[in-house]
């Protein structure tokens, strides 16, 4: 069945936003989503498959190369046909070995015909795509490490079973989760650009509009399918207008003293939280078709881009969403 659609989805506005954001501009980093059960975030991914414009690629690359000088060796890509696939977002399982992630010897290959070859893991596969892991916060620690070298670098390095193979491996890291089945290791925590935290709304005429939408899109799929797919389809363009336009988006030196203040203010550790409040600024900016990074611009990124970054204040009992409102409000009236 189709994914449900991206703006068919009620409310959780900052958490689409967010994904548009990192749509627009990739470099802004990854999205954390941390919240209730059955908040819709995983139909949110899932419909951002289908949102997002398809890519194009090297026929028969493992690794989505967008051109043939790209694919790597041990490939054997000799021909640059290209073909349009979805962009990839590719699930990775919580149980999943680290062979499965980085790939690993042609175990078929080398028995039947003595052929030493690699086998790509989905780090080849969510190259120029999103790599999303449900409830992100359970996953096993070796593979947090492993992630993290490789958001880092944007290349996967397998040095074992006689092989050595790097492949790009540049992707958009989408989690979810929900923090009372435990805290994400502070490393990873760094390493997504934005972070969203999602509710169960509490208003009788949401939950009945969610409960409206979902019924329909299972019991009278086509009628509502032609309904919503317009609606994605004029988001894709518009998407698509801000990607180009996004080069040309103005930075004011007001815009980069906003963000340094603001994350001095918060005592925001390194220099990454303003790094990703400007890129999240911008996209912003090109998305509403804006010329320049605005104060307001500053303003809405903020909270996305920063909340997962503070120092825990014991004596501070209000949530970290809170704490950037207090300071937005002083720092940038």
């Amino acid at each position: 069945m189709t994914p449900f659609p991206f703006t068919a989805i009620v409310g959780q506005d900052e958490m689409k936003t967010a994904m548009i954001l990192t749509a627009i501009d990739p470099k802004i980093g990854g999205v954390l989503v941390f919240g209730d059960r059955g908040t819709g975030k995983s139909t949110a991914v899932r419909a951002l498959a289908a949102l997002l414009p398809p890519i194009e690629a090297v026929q028969g690359c493992p690794c989505n190369s967008a051109r043939l000088e790209d694919c790597p060796d041990w490939a054997g890509i000799t021909e640059s046909a290209t073909v349009t696939r979805p962009t990839p977002v590719i699930d990775l399982p919580l149980g999943v070995t680290e062979d499965r992630v980085t790939g690993a010897l042609d175990i078929e290959r080398a028995l039947t015909r003595g052929e030493k070859a690699f086998e790509a893991g989905l780090l080849a596969r969510a190259n120029r795509g999103y790599l999303y892991i449900d409830e992100v916060n359970l996953l096993e620690d070796h593979i947090v490490d492993l992630l993290l070298d490789v958001a880092q670098s944007g290349e996967n390095v397998v040095e074992r079973d006689g092989l050595s193979i790097r492949h790009p491996a540049r992707f958009v890291l989408v989690g979810s989760g929900n923090p009372e089945e435990g805290e994400l290791r502070p490393q990873l925590l760094d390493r997504f650009g934005l972070s969203v935290e999602v509710t169960s709304p509490g208003e009788i005429e949401t939950r009945v509009e969610v409960i409206r939408r979902r019924d329909a899109y299972e019991n009278d799929h086509a009628r509502f399918m032609s309904e919503w797919t317009p609606q994605d389809a004029a988001l894709r363009a518009q998407i698509l207008a801000a990607r180009a336009a996004l080069p040309d988006v103005a930075t004011p030196n007001v815009a980069l003293h906003d963000c340094a203040s603001v994350c001095l203010a918060l005592g925001s550790d390194g220099l990454r939280g303003e790094l990703t409040l400007l890129r999240a600024a911008r996209a912003l900016a090109a998305f509403a078709g804006d010329s320049a990074v605005s104060r307001a611009h500053i303003r809405d990124a903020a909270p996305m881009a920063l909340r997962h970054r503070l120092r825990r204040d014991p004596l501070d009992e209000a949530g970290s969403g809170a704490r950037v409102a207090r300071q937005l409000a002083e720092v940038l009236p």
